[in-house]
């Protein structure tokens, strides 16, 4: 008996990974970093950059915070990658604590500097603060960046169902109506139940959201961070992800062995249901990323040598 289930997950084993070896090529990935705040944290950051470039990204994006300088250090970084990189760069936009006038502005600056695709959010509410004072949504956003110009749009969506949703269905109607008003891709919030990714898709494409759901990978090397950030955001955190991180509060080695091979199991997954767009939050770090990208097949080697066919 032992010896027959243990043939099984061999089996299954030699599957997935042969299923990404035949992949090998045909995987698209995308980055996000954020805006550091310190020379040490930009060191960092174009290290990331400079690294993952090799990888050929569909696009690399750049998180906007709640203040005038975070936006202005994100408007700096994406005009950098885009003038000394071949990276494609694309920058997130909120409307929290913006005036329609504001946004429009900042994005016809950004089509004159040749960006073309953004992302939309509404953008984290002030604390104590229930709704947005100028009640502007992620799906005006989306109205409002169309009408300014042709940009691509991406938006977020919500696997286990945004923190401010009073239910799934409504969470999902409202992820429908940002598809309909021009979003031609929604990227997911982080998860670690896959099933809780599979079903979701399932959901949009009864409902008629007919773009991609891009899965948002994080690899997880901070815990304890984890724990208070999943707090808000509404992710759940399996009982098996505290079991294997137990213990492991002043070893940031072995929790980034780990962190690496809970992902990369994770796109295993996912690959083999069907997803060929992922998107990693970096946390402006590419060891982690580029790891999980050679296990995708998304390596320099098959980039250049595409590329050499392509153009040979």
């Amino acid at each position: 008996m032992g010896k027959t289930v243990g043939f099984h997950h061999a089996q299954q084993v030699e599957l997935l990974n042969q299923n990404l070896f035949d992949l090998a090529g045909k995987v698209n990935v995308s980055f996000e970093f954020f805006p550091p705040n310190s020379e040490q944290m930009e060191n960092t950051l174009w290290q990331s950059i400079k690294r993952l470039e090799g990888l050929s990204p569909k696009f690399v994006s750049v998180t906007y915070g709640a203040n005038n300088s975070t936006r202005e250090r994100t408007h700096r970084i994406i005009s950098k990658i885009q003038k000394e990189t071949s990276l494609v760069p694309v920058p997130h936009l909120t409307c929290i604590g913006s005036t329609r006038a504001e946004i429009v502005e900042l994005a016809e600056q950004y089509w004159q500097e040749g960006v073309r695709h953004i992302v939309a959010l509404r953008g984290d509410l002030p604390e104590g603060e229930n709704s947005p004072q100028n009640q502007m949504y992620a799906l005006d956003l989306v109205k409002l960046l169309k009408s300014v110009a042709d940009f691509e749009v991406s938006v977020a969506a919500y696997p286990e169902v945004h923190p401010d949703a009073p239910n799934p269905q409504f969470d999902l109607i409202n992820l429908k109506r940002k598809v309909d008003a021009g979003a031609s891709r929604a990227i997911s919030q982080f998860f670690f139940d896959t099933e809780t990714y599979l079903r979701f898709r399932d959901r949009c494409v009864t409902s008629g959201v007919d773009v991609e759901i891009v899965p948002g990978i994080l690899p997880v090397t901070n815990f304890k961070q984890l724990l208070k950030f999943s707090a808000i955001t509404n992710v759940s955190v399996p009982g098996w992800m505290h079991r294997l991180y137990d213990g492991l509060d002043n070893d940031p080695m072995t929790r980034n062995l780990i962190a690496a091979n809970v992902a990369i199991e994770q796109v295993k997954v996912l690959a083999k249901e069907g997803v060929r767009d992922f998107h990693f939050y970096t946390l402006n770090r590419s060891d982690l990323t580029y790891a999980i990208c050679h296990s995708l097949g998304v390596r320099e080697s098959l980039v250049e040598e595409t590329s050499l066919v392509v153009n040979g």
